[in-house]
C-alpha cells in the first residue's frame, strides 16, 4: 500500500472516531468513548507509515483538512449544524488546500 492510502484510512477512523466522540455526551456515555478510542487508535495505526513515506507537512494537512471538511458537511447534513455562507466558503478554501497539497506532493522514496 502506499502512504496515500494509508492516509485515506487514517482519514476514514478519524471522522467515525470523531463522530463516536460526538455521541458520548461530553464523555458521559463510556461505550461510546470506548468506541471512539477503539477507531482513533486505528487511525493513529494507519496514520504512521503514512508520515513515515510522505512529507510530513502535507499530510498532516490534508488529514486534518478532509477530517474538517467532512464532518463539517456531516454536521450540517445529518447532525442538523447551522453554517452561514462564509463558514461554507472557508470550508472550501480547506477543500481547495487540501487537494493542492495532494496534487504537489510526492511519495518520498522508501
Amino acid at each position: 500500500m502506499t502512504g496515500w492510502h494509508y492516509l485515506a484510512i487514517a482519514i476514514v477512523f478519524e471522522i467515525i472516531a470523531t463522530l463516536c466522540l460526538k455521541q458520548s455526551e461530553g464523555l458521559q456515555n463510556l461505550a461510546w468513548v470506548s468506541a471512539s478510542v477503539f477507531f482513533y487508535i486505528i487511525c493513529f495505526w494507519a496514520f504512521a507509515p503514512a508520515l513515515d513515506m510522505l512529507p510530513v507537512g502535507p499530510v498532516y494537512a490534508i488529514w486534518s483538512g478532509v477530517g474538517i471538511l467532512a464532518l463539517a458537511i456531516i454536521g450540517a447534513v445529518f447532525l442538523g449544524d447551522k453554517l452561514n455562507p462564509l463558514q461554507y466558503v472557508f470550508i472550501a478554501l480547506i477543500l481547495i488546500g487540501a487537494v493542492g497539497l495532494q496534487l504537489t506532493t510526492k511519495n518520498a522514496p522508501t
